[in-house]
């Protein structure tokens, strides 16, 4: 089952809300979830570890997305936006989303590394 979800994710600095003279950089991160498979799925909970550019990490656990366990039907999508504070220009983000099909089997959909920088950081 897992294999038929498709996960994409556009990671974006955020300038106008960051603050580098106190090292405080937002980033936002746009996730597409594509249900490829038969069944219906619902999203449970999501699990994110957060590595900042001196190499810190932080594991992030919650129930659902944006306060929603979005349901997603076959061929369908959802789609969020939502936000990552770092102290360095520089970081990584992965984690997975559980999951549960309508008949009840639970399973982790894996969201593969990505990359958080500051434009700055690539000069």
């Amino acid at each position: 089952m897992k294999n038929s979800i498709e996960i994409n994710v556009k990671p974006n600095y955020v300038p106008e809300r960051s603050s580098p003279v106190r090292s405080y950089y937002l980033f936002s991160y746009h996730i597409t979830i594509f249900n490829r498979g038969g069944n219906q799925i619902e999203l449970l909970s999501r699990y994110w570890h957060i590595t900042d550019g001196h190499g810190n990490t932080e594991d992030i656990h919650g129930p659902g997305v944006i306060g929603e366990q979005p349901k997603i039907l076959p061929g369908e999508l959802f789609e969020y936006t939502s936000f990552c504070p770092l102290p360095t220009p520089m970081g990584f983000m992965e984690g997975s989303f559980r999951m549960v099909d309508d008949s009840g089997n639970e399973f982790d959909a894996i969201i593969n590394p990505f990359r958080l920088v500051a434009p700055q950081v690539l000069n």
